[in-house]
């Protein structure tokens, strides 16, 4: 009777066990059905206008090194590091004797020529006018009057050529600014003997650079080199000078990639009559793009990033669909997305990896 009792407890808890498994279950597969009822977002073919952060340099608007063009001695100095200078001043002078010497000599021999061509040209207009009257002077006299005058006019044009390259070196001893700026380096002194072939550790006698106009310098990436605007104003802050913004336009752009780094290099002219910017300084620029008429837009939470793709969760037909995408610009909560999309295609709005493929979304 005892035993009878045991097998009925045990009869009766396994029931209960049942039971309870059998209440489970609607209970599981009804979670399954909350996993899989997703909120989803429609793609859109259009434009996303957006800016990105790139790094920038500032450079001199102008800048040249000044070397010199002829050999000689430094006689005098008019600048220093830090002088303001405008354009045609003299800079420096040069001393080279024997230029000057050679200038003149080339000058006593134009003068020589120049006179030797005016009496030969006298002598044939003469012998011209006398041979109007038939049988005093002979065609060949005439001729030989005119061969004369044609070979001084030549001579006296090549020393005319001779004396004026002698005068434009000689002008090389002056040397002025060709632009208004400021001397930001000089590395000669009063004596040194300097020349092309004379140069001491390759350094310049001055450094010029227009520091009242630069260049903003940056390298733009090449997804995004066809979404710059022409002439867009850009902002940009330096480093150097913390809480201030400045401002630019877009004026030149190379229209070709850097083979290295695949990137566009694109300069932005900034005026700076104040000069608080300083050519060599380091800027961060936010730079307006347009965006791309083929992109697709999606939520930005519907991109899904892994250490091996990036992809995008599409329904299609109630099942769910990996789709690999590329990103472009980004906007508020919205992203440009490029892959196997279309416009009207659902994707998950709030996807992530747990989201497998194959999923039935009801």
């Amino acid at each position: 009777m005892k035993s009878f009792k045991i097998i009925i407890n045990a009869f009766l808890v396994a029931s209960a066990v049942a039971a309870c498994n059998s209440a489970a279950a609607p209970e599981k597969k009804k979670k399954k059905n909350v996993e899989t009822s997703l909120e989803l977002a429609k793609v859109v073919q259009r434009p996303l206008g957006g800016s990105i952060r790139l790094p920038a340099s500032l450079a001199a608007y102008q800048k040249v090194s000044i070397y010199p063009r002829i050999n000689g001695f430094v006689q005098k100095i008019m600048v220093d590091r830090g002088s303001k200078v405008k354009k045609g001043q003299v800079l420096l002078v040069l001393e080279a004797p024997e230029v000057t010497q050679q200038y003149y000599a080339a000058q006593s021999k134009y003068i020589q020529a120049t006179a030797m061509f005016a009496s030969s040209k006298d002598n044939y207009e003469r012998t011209l006018a006398t041979s109007a009257e038939p049988g005093t002077i002979s065609p060949h006299d005439l001729e030989l009057s005119r061969a004369r005058m044609l070979a001084d006019s030549a001579l006296m044009n090549s020393e005319k050529a001779t004396f004026k390259a002698q005068e434009v070196n000689l002008s090389y001893l002056t040397v002025t600014a060709p632009f208004d700026g400021v001397i930001t380096e000089r590395n000669i002194h009063p004596g040194a003997l300097v020349g092309p072939d004379t140069k001491v550790d390759d350094k310049p006698m001055l450094l010029l650079e227009q520091e009242d106009k630069l260049r903003l310098v940056l390298q733009v990436p090449e997804m995004y080199s066809a979404q710059l605007a022409e002439s867009a104003t850009v902002s940009f802050e330096v480093n150097a000078l913390r809480g201030k913004t400045f401002t630019g336009k877009i004026t030149r752009q190379a229209g070709t990639l850097n083979d290295r780094y695949r990137s566009e290099a694109v300069e932005i002219d900034v005026e700076n009559p104040d000069r608080v910017l300083k050519a060599g300084m380091y800027a961060e620029v936010v730079l307006p793009l347009k965006g791309s008429a083929q992109a697709l837009l999606v939520p930005s939470s519907a991109v899904v990033t892994s250490t091996e793709r990036k992809y995008v969760i599409v329904v299609k037909d109630h099942y769910t669909h990996w789709v690999d995408v590329e990103e472009g610009n980004h906007h508020n909560d919205s992203t440009e997305v490029f892959g196997q999309l279309h416009a009207g295609d659902k994707v998950v709005m709030q996807a992530n990896d747990e989201i497998k493929e194959g999923i039935k979304v009801p």
